[in-house]
């Protein structure tokens, strides 16, 4: 829930804002200055815990079909052959 409030009456009730973030998290304060929005008031959000992103890509990476037949192939070379050309060179850089 998204609420405007001029930066005067922010300054005085800035305890009172704060309080109702840790009740409802999801509020977000919106504090203009001769009603130009110039700052957001909202709850932090919980950071991440550290390396869980990693751990569900290889946790996905585990339930994917294991590739039958076919040896690994090396991606960074079919790149670097299509971004800088058999030469090694950019088109057009010389």
């Amino acid at each position: 829930m998204k609420t405007t409030i001029p930066i005067s009456d922010a300054r005085r009730q800035l305890s009172y804002l704060v309080r109702q973030l840790q009740r409802d998290p999801s509020r977000i304060y919106t504090i203009t200055v001769r009603d130009k929005a110039v700052a957001e008031l909202r709850a932090i959000r919980p950071a991440a815990e550290p390396g869980l992103a990693a751990r569900k890509l290889l946790d996905i990476m585990a339930k994917l079909p294991k590739p039958r037949g076919k040896s690994r192939t090396d991606i960074a070379s079919h790149f670097k052959e299509h971004l800088y050309g058999r030469a090694g060179l950019i088109e057009g850089s010389r």
